[in-house]
């Protein structure tokens, strides 16, 4: 290669001009190349060509590339605009996942797309220079699938490209000298399908999950702050009638995982899945979120938020808003409106409630107490929390119905069920713990299912309304209503610690109605749920009773009275409110199984 002489060359030496020009390099190459040889080196060489004849090269001159050289599994084009090598970068990704997906995963040819826009220098058709290293090195650090560009190239493009694009920082890029500043382009992939070939069907509706948010604070003490960051964002996303959103306590399964977006989608019937990282240090915070389709694992939406700790709930409101965005980008903005709700006054009350959280869902006598410690320490702090009442009205039927029927607990749990509602007109989960309470310990089950009915105009989206609503209908003795609610919270919520109640709810009304097969083995899905739940013990015994599986049901039974030792099924009867019939029948079981009355 000749360069350019300097005047130092001295005189007499003839100055030979390079040629240059500024230009889009486009750099691609196969993702695990010589893995796929390896494996069958005829069959890879084969379904590339078909790609390259059929489909690549076609495309590369549709968006007026010029292809100047193919490298085994690699090829570098040139184009005369970074518009049209983004385009033709972002089709090809789209094309090759719908040409993929009848082949099996490890037979897959996905490609690896690196662009700059540099000067390049340009030697007998072929093209040299930084420009052409710096594309080479972007196409090197993408994903299998994924385009990553520099900012050169981001700066020409990002206004011109109907995609998403993620910031991945500065690089510093091999044999580079500067670091190189890389977006990743995020394709919205086309190639989807109705359902999982293992898993749920989707709903007919955009359906997402949201993933636990990894704590990379360096401190275990503020884990609690981002599940409850993750919480108000699917809570926000509850809000949205038109979305079907997986409740918190399904998603946080995976809480401490290793994740593949696809699996997580198929176990949960949902198309997209939103995961990201919370770090938190002093008074700043900085949240980072990416929205993924899960059938194809495309990335959708992606962002970065830094923020002052004050502003914690404008960013989570920013968050969600900007996932329903992604999702739906023509939805009306008061649509996107509705996930905004009430936040308390004061930070420190609302971490008080999200550290009691864990023990109000035990539904046990002892983590209740302790539970409502710190629930009274946030209503003393903000006495309209709602969330922090319907919590504490939680914890108080839990002690009054488990603990001894004391009065007291069942005034207190009436009153804070009743303050949550008051308060809490927008929050769904307030106006679900508040309506069970109203229907429990009030004996009002009309009272119970308006505050039901409002926290699902609310969130139609909420697990736990249908859970609560599904008790109060079984014990009520409306067992098909019961087997319809507790079913659609399932599946809304498939794994959550709270399904316990819907199985719970299952089992009576299986019961109420004679099918004593079907009940028994709800019951057994609540012991398994939740083992330290008394109630579930209760509701294995009285079918087994039924089907002469005598020795089984006493077993049950005896595993309910070490929970609770003082338990008498009559008082139960009284302090739940069943309804007459259903409470002769299951007496009848009970005592069978040895229960005193």
């Amino acid at each position: 290669m000749h360069f350019a002489k300097g005047p130092e060359a001295g005189a007499g030496m003839v100055e030979q001009r390079v040629e240059r020009r500024l230009t889009a390099i486009f750099a691609g190459d196969v993702a695990g190349y010589s893995r796929l040889m390896g494996a069958d080196e005829e069959g890879t060489l084969s379904r590339l060509n078909t790609h390259r004849r059929e489909f690549l090269e076609p495309k590369i001159a549709e968006h007026r590339g010029r292809i100047v050289k193919r490298t085994g599994d690699g090829i570098l084009i040139e184009f005369g605009s970074a518009v049209d090598a983004a385009r033709c970068a972002i089709e090809i990704q789209r094309g090759m996942v719908e040409r993929n997906a009848p082949i099996p995963q490890d037979k897959r040819i996905e490609l690896r797309i690196g662009i700059h826009v540099g000067d390049i220098i340009i030697e007998e058709g072929d093209i040299f220079g930084d420009g052409v290293n710096i594309a080479a090195r972007l196409e090197g650090i993408a994903q299998p699938g994924g385009i990553c560009v520099s900012d050169d190239a981001y700066r020409q493009i990002r206004d011109k490209v109907d995609v998403g694009f993620q910031d991945s920082g500065d690089h510093q890029l091999k044999n580079i000298g500067r670091p190189v500043r890389v977006f990743q382009l995020l394709p919205d992939a086309t190639a989807t399908s109705k359902s999982f070939a293992t898993g749920l069907a989707l709903p007919d509706k955009p359906s997402i999950a949201v993933l636990p948010f990894q704590n990379i604070s360096g401190d275990p003490e503020q884990e609690y702050f981002a599940d409850g960051m993750v919480e108000d964002i699917i809570s926000g996303l509850s809000r949205i009638k038109w979305l079907f959103v997986i409740a918190r306590n399904s998603s946080f399964t995976y809480k401490g995982r290793a994740v593949d977006v696809k699996q997580v989608g198929r176990d949960l019937g949902v198309r997209y899945v939103l995961e990201g990282s919370v770090r938190k240090a002093s008074d700043r915070v900085r949240v980072t979120g990416q929205l993924v389709e899960a059938v194809t694992a495309a990335h959708v939406w992606a962002e970065r938020y830094d923020r002052k700790y004050e502003d914690i709930f404008t960013l989570q409101d920013e968050i969600t808003m900007s996932v329903v965005g992604a999702i739906e980008p023509s939805i009306r903005s008061a649509e996107m409106e509705r996930v905004k709700r009430k936040r308390p006054d004061s930070l420190d009350a609302y971490d008080l409630v999200l550290q009691a959280q864990s023990d109000v869902y035990t539904k046990m006598p002892a983590p209740s107490s302790k539970a409502l410690v710190l629930l009274e320490r946030a209503l003393a702090l903000d006495p309209t929390y709602a969330l922090a009442h319907a919590y504490a009205a939680e914890c108080h039927h839990t002690i009054f119905l488990r603990a001894g029927l004391h009065e007291e607990n069942r005034v207190a749990s009436i009153a804070h069920a009743e303050a949550a509602i008051a308060y809490g007109q927008d929050d769904s989960h307030a106006l679900s713990f508040a309506g069970f309470v109203i229907g429990m310990d009030k004996h009002d089950r009309a009272g119970a299912f308006a505050a039901f009915d409002a926290a699902l105009a609310i969130s139609p989206s909420s697990a736990v309304t249908y859970f609560h609503g599904s008790v109060i209908l079984a014990l009520a003795g409306e067992a098909d209503r019961a087997i319809e609610w507790a079913e659609r919270g399932l599946r809304l919520s498939p794994f959550d610690p709270w399904r316990t109640s819907a199985f719970f709810a299952l089992a009576i009304a299986h019961f109420q109605l004679g099918r004593y097969d079907e009940a028994a083995a709800a019951a057994r899905k609540s012991v398994q749920s939740n083992p330290g739940f008394t109630m579930s013990h209760l509701v294995l015994a009285a079918p087994l009773a039924k089907l002469g599986q005598i020795d089984q049901a006493k077993a049950a039974a005896s595993r309910a009275l070490e929970l609770q030792p003082g338990f008498r099924y009559s008082r139960w009867f009284a302090g739940a409110n069943f309804t007459p019939t259903l409470a002769t029948s299951l007496g009848e079981a009970l005592r069978v199984a040895g229960l005193p009355e």
